[in-house]
């Protein structure tokens, strides 16, 4: 029986899905971010004759490398958003300082200089802020002047001296790793906690991914084809339970910075894919003019924006001093470089209004795996940089070559 009119009004649209070559090509830039990271971890495996993916190294790997993915987090966001913040690594190294003077000096319990130093941070956020959304200056001349000034404040705070000797529980958050020497070593209790957090993390992902389809299905979004998201979700469960692998191999157990990692990543996806919050952040970046036309206060957005970089340089610095039991005047060096270059290659887009948390993050462990892999084979730090630098520019050019192509075909 056809259709009547009526009918047609009050059908809602079935969601659109992609198909194919078409959908592989609309999500190219994603899956080839992944790609290049099992092209990166197979190669360094084998020209390390299996060294990298040794259990005490992969654990090694996160450790080292969890305060950049800190502030990938906050640095994706920021340029989604449209900005740039060059002032991450300098705040990271002020709030490392002031905690260790907080606790060597004023006496404050480690965990009130952990509070406090989270506050810390908060406000520097809201100082540059307040500059960029209220009274118009480009971020990249307000962090730029941040990296100088927040600088000079960590060597005046520290008076350019070194302090050490942190309380146990302050280095637990940067170095240390769950329910250690809560069992003997002959047992295998510790391993089997950190396989049940992978499990229960494999479990979370697959609730999340469900949702998140249903959600769009119903809503009358564009899905997924069903092929490609079931080899998704499949991919992420091997990802979690082999990682679960290395780290229950390891003598260590799992890295606390790697729970805290587990949960900020989660906590951020949801914010950008699923908040009103999420969505004006990837409308003031997609294009301002639009945005504020819509009724998106972008200025609030930017002000939140930059107090919640803030927070996480707050504690990508508490991470880094504990991890170090040090807090020094050139703590933090190139932390922001690192911290960018990881957004870029995970996909972020130079415009803005594109990348995602999980991309950054990958990009950070793409980074990690470079310079963890060069170092085991005995890579000088001069050809290291300039390995980087490389794989930072090839993955902006193909950002750039992937849009050129895509104005091409709708012209």
């Amino acid at each position: 029986m056809a259709t009547t009119v009526k009918e047609a009004e009050t059908t809602p649209p079935r969601p659109t899905v992609k198909h194919g070559l078409a959908f592989l090509t609309s999500r190219l830039r994603q899956i080839g971010i992944f790609v290049a990271l099992l092209v990166i971890v197979g190669l360094f495996q084998i020209l390390t004759r299996g060294a990298l993916l040794q259990p005490d190294n992969v654990s090694n790997i996160i450790v080292q490398n969890s305060y950049i993915l800190l502030l990938a987090i906050g640095m994706v966001m920021i340029i989604i958003a449209g900005h740039i913040d060059l002032s991450v690594g300098s705040v990271a190294a002020f709030v490392g300082a002031m905690s260790g003077v907080m606790i060597q000096d004023w006496g404050f319990p480690w965990w009130l200089a952990i509070l406090a130093s989270l506050v810390i941070g908060g406000i520097v956020g809201a100082w540059q802020g307040f500059w960029v959304a209220y009274v118009g200056i480009p971020a990249f001349i307000v962090t730029l002047a941040g990296m100088l000034l927040f600088r000079g404040l960590t060597q005046i705070t520290l008076e350019n001296q070194r302090i050490s000797g942190f309380p146990t529980e302050y280095r637990q958050l940067g170095g240390g790793f769950l329910f250690p020497g809560l069992f003997p070593a002959d047992t295998n209790i510790l391993d089997w906690t950190t396989v049940g957090l992978g499990v229960i993390a494999a479990v979370l992902l697959v609730i999340s991914q469900l949702r998140g389809r249903r959600t769009r299905a119903r809503l009358n979004l564009e899905t997924e084809p069903a092929p490609w998201f079931i080899t998704k979700l499949a991919f992420g469960i091997v990802v979690i339970l082999g990682l679960t692998y290395l780290l229950a191999s390891s003598r260590s157990g799992t890295p606390i910075v790697l729970v805290l990692l587990g949960i900020l990543v989660v906590v951020y996806s949801a914010v950008m894919n699923n908040s009103v919050f999420g969505r004006h952040i990837y409308a003031r970046g997609g294009n301002l003019q639009a945005a504020q036309l819509s009724g998106v206060n972008t200025k609030r957005i930017d002000f939140m924006l930059f107090v919640n970089m803030g927070v996480l340089a707050a504690l990508a610095g508490l991470v880094f001093t504990g991890r170090l039991n040090s807090a020094g005047p050139g703590a933090g060096n190139l932390f922001e470089l690192d911290a960018i270059a990881a957004a870029f290659i995970g996909g972020a887009a130079v415009t803005g209004g594109v990348g995602t948390v999980i991309g950054a993050i990958t990009g950070g462990l793409i980074m990690g795996v470079l310079n963890n892999g060069m170092s085991l084979m005995g890579v000088g730090t001069d050809f290291q940089q300039f390995i980087k630098g490389m794989v930072l520019l090839l993955a902006v050019a193909f950002d750039v070559f992937n849009k050129r192509k895509a104005s091409n075909a709708l012209k």
